[in-house]
């Protein structure tokens, strides 16, 4: 298929869509905002290797292409359809694979549709980096089963899960309450268990109740996965705690979920957990060692407190 792709964000997902669709030779454009930024020339470095096309502006990337990715982080899923509608061309396909709940779908639908393009809700339902451009991706809107052949046809594992918008959301941020609420889970749990030295105990109870679930091993996972993306998460989840109020409930798991994602996020981003961009950030092979990171912290944190107390 001769398309043009656009790849608006060019972060872990947008790279790996880049790499897997120009091994098809399939042209492609991207923009970044951190193009805007100091944090820019990763972008280029990849962008040349793989022969992608940067762009200045949203508008400028996706002109004349055929089919638009939106792969940013959740909160900015709307303003990217805004910014990104003037250049669309008639018929565009534009495919949302945002974590965005599903009133904020519709809001871009009307955006995108209104500038003469097609919008197709994509609900990405689990981690990209294993299957890559396969990644099980469930589709949604009236023109979701016009895009289906043609994704799948350029590499993609992609199913229709209703022409009305927002059920495909729906379902990845219902999904989301539980699997980013373990995430976080995990990470309470099994520290304030190390803190009392109980840890041992905890996963052998958890081992006898869900005996499928390799918690050791999972829960390193699990930890190296909130270290290393809980930033994007926690904004995912934020947009999962407005699917939950959206259905009429007090999203009580979800903002707390939001909460502890957010707030190893910034430990991480304090260098807690090694340097971003290293090998050996976030890749420690039992959970244990970020946990004691952790509880260090917490305790030179009390520490700071007391002395800054006034006597």
């Amino acid at each position: 298929m001769s398309w043009q792709v656009a790849l608006i964000g060019y972060g872990e997902v947008g790279r790996i869509l880049a790499e897997d669709l120009r091994r098809q030779g399939i042209a492609v454009s991207a923009y970044d905002l951190k193009l805007d930024t100091d944090h820019g020339q990763p972008i280029r470095e990849h962008a040349a290797a793989h022969d992608v096309v940067l762009a200045t502006t949203h508008a400028l990337a996706v002109h004349g292409v055929d089919l638009v990715v939106s792969a940013v982080t959740a909160s900015q899923a709307v303003a990217v359809a805004e910014a990104a509608a003037p250049g669309l061309k008639k018929g565009a396909f534009f495919l949302d694979f945002n974590s965005a709940s599903p009133g904020a779908k519709v809001r871009a639908a009307a955006i995108v549709n209104a500038a003469g393009g097609r919008y197709v809700e994509g609900a990405v339902m689990t981690s990209v980096p294993p299957y890559r451009i396969k990644v099980p991706l469930l589709l949604g809107g009236p023109d979701a089963a016009a895009l289906e052949p043609k994704l799948n046809e350029i590499g993609f594992a992609a199913k229709v899960a209703s022409a009305k918008l927002g059920v495909a959301s729906a379902t990845k941020m219902c999904r989301s309450v539980m699997i980013k609420g373990l995430e976080a889970m995990v990470i309470e749990a099994f520290t304030t268990a190390r803190h009392y030295g109980v840890e041992d105990a905890v996963i052998a109870s958890l081992y006898e109740t869900f005996p499928g679930i390799d918690w050791e091993k999972h829960g390193a996972y699990l930890f190296q996965r909130v270290i290393e993306h809980g930033r994007r998460r926690s904004e995912e989840v934020r947009e999962v705690a407005v699917t939950v109020q959206e259905a009429g409930l007090v999203p009580f798991s979800a903002s707390g979920t939001a909460e502890r994602q957010a707030w190893v996020a910034d430990l991480a981003d304090a260098g807690l957990f090694g340097a971003r961009g290293t090998k050996e950030f976030a890749r420690s092979a039992d959970w244990r060692t970020e946990a004691d990171r952790i509880l260090a912290h917490l305790k030179q944190q009390q520490k700071n407190d007391g002395e800054d107390r006034p006597r």
